[in-house]
């Protein structure tokens, strides 16, 4: 079964109908009905602060999405712990002239960890550490 990793870009765009990328997400969604999604709780709480301050709707959707994926069985999401934490720091620090969030560098340490190659998202920071980012232009 193939694996993908989910980025904050994703699950925003798939959620907010204004997004450029919004419909693209979502037709790419309807064809990964065998696939195994992997994200994290820091992916999850990006997607939270992301919509914080764009209105009680957006947030309610925000908080639907992210209460959706944790019960979704196929969706495996990744615990926050302190050696995810300090991996991802690692990174962040031997990075610093790249401009990677440290969100990122915690789910590129995670997918290194779990093997996965693809993601889903647009961040070309991806790219440069060697995964394959599957929303390019």
């Amino acid at each position: 079964m193939r694996t993908l990793f989910t980025d904050t870009f994703y699950w925003t765009a798939l959620i907010n109908s204004s997004d450029d990328w919004h419909q693209r997400v979502i037709a790419l969604t309807s064809s990964l009905k065998s696939t195994q999604i992997v994200t994290t709780e820091e992916v999850l709480l990006e997607v939270l602060n992301f919509f914080c301050n764009q209105g009680i709707r957006s947030r309610k959707q925000a908080v639907e999405l992210v209460s959706d994926v944790l019960d979704n069985s196929s969706v495996e999401v990744v615990e926050q712990t302190h050696q995810s934490f300090v991996a991802g720091l690692a990174l962040y620090r031997s990075r610093l002239d790249k401009g990677y969030s440290l969100t990122d560098c915690i789910s590129m340490q995670t997918m290194r960890q779990l093997g996965i190659s693809e993601v889903l998202t647009h961040d070309k920071h991806f790219t440069q550490e060697g995964f394959v980012i599957l929303l390019s232009d």
